[in-house]
């Protein structure tokens, strides 16, 4: 994909939502962690449900370390793997309090040190709390990048490198969300809505179905 496209279809992203950001609801750069965390391989709607009440009682590493593993575990059990992940979090908790002053890092390298955070969950941190131009490549942006040409790679890494060599600079703040909220009710999987499709005449993706 040309330069010229990549910059119209940004462009065309950015006047549709001048101000794009996750659909995790958080109040803090530590509420937001927590609810990254717990969204492996689990929707946003079921991590905002959980979180709620959640961060009602706990919103603190202190205060989820008071919690305690069997009462965090009570909140997010309705969210996949919350076994795995509530241990995580506590370890994470604890370290925040030991090392960082309760405070979330802004580093990649302390980011991913912290239990159950990976480079994605590191990315959407640095750019979402502290603004950093990263790119988290989750399913829905490794799918749409491959498929509408932006950036083709076989790994999340190599797309994620690739976004980031061919974004204009200028967008690089906000294609993170503006990438995944397009892969999330637009470009689906299944049947992407391409009637629909802002981006419709500058996607390299010839769909060979109608959308209803």
């Amino acid at each position: 994909m040309n330069k010229q496209k990549i910059d119209a279809i940004f462009n065309r992203f950015q006047k549709a939502n001048p101000n794009p950001t996750t659909e995790l609801v958080y109040h803090s750069p530590f509420e937001l962690l927590i609810a990254v965390i717990l969204s492996a391989q689990a929707t946003d709607v079921s991590v905002n449900k959980a979180t709620v009440k959640l961060f009602e009682a706990a919103n603190t590493p202190e205060k989820i370390v008071q919690l305690g593993l069997d009462k965090l575990k009570e909140y997010i059990k309705t969210i996949g793997l919350f076994n795995s992940k509530a241990a995580n979090i506590i370890k994470t908790c604890q370290l925040l309090v030991e090392q960082h002053h309760s405070k979330v890092p802004d580093t990649r390298e302390a980011l991913e040190k912290l239990p159950g955070v990976g480079r994605k969950t590191a990315n959407v941190i640095l750019n979402t709390c502290f603004g950093q131009p990263t790119i988290a490549v989750d399913t829905h942006i490794f799918r749409i990048a491959n498929r509408i040409g932006l950036a083709k790679g076989d790994t999340p890494l190599a797309v994620e490198k690739k976004l980031l060599d061919v974004i204009p600079k200028k967008f690089l703040r906000d294609a993170h969300h503006w990438l995944i909220l397009h892969g999330r009710y637009t470009c689906v999987a299944r049947k992407p809505h391409c009637p629909q499709c802002l981006i419709k005449d500058l996607c390299e993706y010839k769909s060979k179905t109608t959308d209803n």
